[in-house]
């Protein structure tokens, strides 16, 4: 799918046509999503540009994310798709010359789709191509911090509930079980998607100081405080990202002591029935030989007898276990 917008009059219009060659070499900005090779192939002609492929933007070099051609830069970062299984990481590029900027992706994003609704008109800066690229950056970093808000918030949920169960029990044994799992599961959850905005993070800041030193010939001056402000806005979120995985490695060590707290109360539960349940065994094993010359069989009280020892037997080990705090 191709979108494609021009400026004229200081406007910055979405071309209706995009199926005409002619018709793209107006256009300031070139949006593919998912392009078919027909129109990657109408882009090319329409440009002059290389349109790199899937394979050539997932490389992880840095030579390979960032590269020069004839004046015009080749940029590629990791960006974050949302699917309903989780975040997956999909590759991003761009392709910024002085008169125009391509931009390459393969899966929707909500956040390209928001930005076109939100282009500057008006202004001499809605026609410089490194403006609008300037503008991606900037929506790419406010979306991955306030995804991050997002998740400081559901790991505080998460938190409370966890160090809940260490003072309250309710739900009985087989909630606790239920509410651990479901915690590891979103705790991996939430991990992903740290993961994928870091990677994010990581090809941004790479991609700015990349941009300021190779197009500084052309590049306008009018750019350089938004870019300065756009490095610090990607340290910080990258500071927030490093502690909010450090809060997750926490929860994450919290969460599994707390599953090894519940298995040794199993195994201490079964240790203590097995002790506790050895004495009376050996009891009623031994007066359950049948042998002819056992004098307790032919006691009065004989019956009542082996009663008294079997749970006498049962409560002197629960009484030592309780004396000394193990149960």
């Amino acid at each position: 799918m191709i979108s494609a917008f021009a400026c004229g009059n200081g406007r910055l219009d979405r071309l209706a046509d995009t199926g005409s060659i002619d018709a793209l070499r107006h256009a300031i900005w070139i949006d593919l999503r998912s392009a078919g090779p027909d129109e990657i192939d109408r882009v090319q002609q329409a440009t002059g540009l290389n349109i790199p492929s899937e394979a050539d933007l997932s490389e992880i070099e840095s030579s390979s994310r960032l590269s020069t051609r004839n004046g015009t830069l080749y940029l590629s970062m990791p960006m974050v798709q949302m699917d309903d299984d989780g975040p997956r990481g999909v590759a991003g590029g761009f392709v910024l010359s002085p008169d125009r900027l391509i931009t390459i992706r393969f899966a929707p994003s909500q956040l390209f789709d928001t930005y076109t609704d939100h282009l500057p008109r008006g202004s001499a800066s809605a026609s410089c191509s490194a403006d609008i690229f300037v503008g991606l950056l900037e929506a790419i970093v406010d979306r991955q911090a306030d995804v991050l808000e997002k998740v400081r918030a559901d790991l505080d949920t998460i938190s409370h509930a966890i160090f809940a169960m260490g003072v309250k029990q309710e739900g009985g044994r087989k909630g606790e079980d239920a509410t651990l799992r479901r915690t590891l599961g979103q705790l991996g959850h939430i991990g992903d998607l740290i993961s994928h905005v870091r990677d994010t993070q990581v090809g941004a800041a790479r991609i700015v100081p990349y941009v300021e030193a190779t197009a500084a010939d052309w590049l306008p001056k009018a750019l350089a405080p938004r870019l300065v402000t756009l490095r610090q806005d990607i340290a910080s979120v990258s500071d927030f990202d490093t502690h909010l995985n450090d809060k997750l490695q926490f929860m994450l060590d919290a969460t599994l002591g707390f599953i090894n707290i519940a298995q040794n109360n199993v195994m201490k539960v079964m240790a203590i029935a097995s002790v506790v349940g050895i004495p009376p065994v050996l009891i009623a094993g031994i007066y359950g030989m049948n042998f002819k010359n056992m004098p307790e069989y032919d006691w009065a009280w004989g019956y009542q007898w082996g009663w008294g020892l079997i749970i006498l037997t049962t409560l002197i080990p629960l009484a030592v276990f309780r004396w000394r705090k193990w149960i």
